[in-house]
Formats: C-alpha cells, sequence, structure tokens
C-alpha cells in the first residue's frame, strides 16, 4: 500500500461538500475522514489524531467551526494540527459576528466555493510545515 500523503479531517454539514472535498483530497492519496458535526469531529481527532482539518465556520450554529478550533487549540493532543477554515461568509454583516482574535487559532481561511486546486496547495504546504515542525521538536527534545 502506498504510504498515504496525510490524513485529513474534513467537517462540514453539507455532504455534497464532504463528498465532493474528499473526492478531490482522495485523488491526490490523502486519507480522508468526515464528521457532519463539531462534536462529531473531537471525538474522532482524539481518537484518531488527523495531520491537518479543514472545518466550515458555519453549522449546527453560527460559529460551531470557531468554537472547534478553539476546543482545539486548549486540547494538548490537538493544539498543533493545522487547520483551514473555509467558510461561505461572504457578506460584511456576517463577517463582523467573528471576534478577531479567533483568527489565531486558524492556519488558513478559504471561502466556497472552494477552487481545488489552491485547496491541494494550501493543504499540502500546512501538512509539510506541521511535518518539519515536529522534526525540529523531536530533534530539541
Amino acid at each position: 500500500m502506498m504510504s498515504s500523503a496525510g490524513k485529513v479531517l474534513i467537517v462540514d454539514d453539507d455532504p455534497d461538500f464532504l463528498e465532493y472535498t474528499r473526492i478531490v483530497l482522495e485523488s491526490h492519496g490523502y486519507q480522508v475522514h468526515t464528521a457532519a458535526s463539531g462534536k462529531q469531529a473531537l471525538k474522532m481527532m482524539r481518537e484518531d489524531k488527523p495531520d491537518l482539518v479543514l472545518l466550515d465556520v458555519m453549522m449546527s450554529y453560527v460559529l460551531d467551526g470557531l468554537n472547534i478550533a478553539r476546543q482545539m487549540r486548549e486540547d494538548p493532543e490537538l493544539r498543533n494540527v493545522p487547520v483551514i477554515m473555509i467558510s461561505a461568509i461572504v457578506s460584511r454583516e456576517e463577517a463582523s459576528m467573528f471576534p478577531t482574535d479567533e483568527y489565531l487559532s486558524v492556519d488558513i481561511f478559504m471561502t466556497k466555493p472552494v477552487d481545488p486546486a489552491s485547496l491541494l496547495k494550501q493543504v499540502s504546504r500546512l501538512i509539510q510545515r506541521n511535518k518539519s515542525k515536529k522534526k525540529q521538536q523531536n530533534k530539541e527534545g
């Protein structure tokens, strides 16, 4: 079996988006898991830590995605997992609902519809960056 390019967890309550994104990532060698809610996502992450999480902002309630990102940052096991936040939020009214410091817990912010090429580029870049960070820490530790 070919070694996987990395484990990605996609968290979104839109089944079409989950399916589409899963196909895009799997066709490039990623091992993909999907979750339809924040609660399910956190449970899955704790059982099998992903290399990267794709997170929709708006799920069961408005800022569900930000809440998950915050919980990940508070969990020593999940703190270093890179997060790409994906959102269909475009209007200024909605954007103004975001607490600005929340952006700190997310590595990259992308809006839907997501361009597959740029998604793949960001996923690959963040996973590689994280791997080299881990190597660095292992050397130091």
